[in-house]
């Protein structure tokens, strides 16, 4: 059964080399996740969001609060512009 784990080879080493590098891939895109979502935000809608307020907004809802937080941004600079101009003829309303 030692001889299962044993790393002779350049093989075997080069084996271990690749599990030890996809976990540390796997290990940093875990941890980029809020930093990307900000930049992906930032040029989708403009908004400026900073990765800590999403790893809390995550930590204390979930996915559930990180959508809360989204669409309360989205909404709160919807509102910055004012209400949208409605065409008369969308309201029904014909001249």
């Amino acid at each position: 059964m030692s001889g299962i784990f044993e790393v002779l080879t350049r093989a075997d080493w080069t084996i271990l080399g690749a599990a030890v590098l996809l976990l540390f891939l796997l290990i940093v895109s875990f941890r980029s996740r809020s930093y990307v979502f900000c930049q992906y935000l930032k040029t989708m809608t403009g908004i400026g969001l900073k990765p800590g307020e999403v790893k809390r907004a995550f930590k204390t809802g979930g996915r559930e609060g990180v959508r809360e937080l989204f669409l309360d941004l989205i909404i709160r600079e919807d509102l910055k512009g004012g209400p949208a101009a409605i065409p008369d003829e969308a309201r029904g309303v014909e001249k």
